[in-house]
């Protein structure tokens, strides 16, 4: 099995870097089991949003887009989930 290609967005970088040591761990292992298969997990497939899926990491949400044909996932955003989130 070919491990997927994940490019995540500069403001989706900037994002984990300014995160909690303790979430930017948790963002980053969920980062890592994506890379092997992105549709594990707590994931949802998002209908009229800006990305196409959606995948919750304790009180964060990863937005990302999945092309399987080439097999690359590309991570839009990182949020913390509010009540403005979606």
């Amino acid at each position: 099995m070919r491990n997927w290609t994940l490019r995540i967005a500069r403001r989706a970088e900037k994002k984990l870097d300014r995160l909690p040591v303790k979430d930017e761990r948790l963002i980053s292992q969920a980062l890592d089991a994506m890379a092997a298969y992105p549709f594990n997990g707590d994931i949802i497939h998002l209908h009229n949003e800006r990305s196409e899926w959606r995948r919750r990491v304790g009180n964060y949400r990863i937005f990302f887009d999945v092309y399987p044909d080439s097999l690359i996932i590309d991570v839009v955003e990182i949020q913390r989930r509010t009540s403005k989130t979606y």
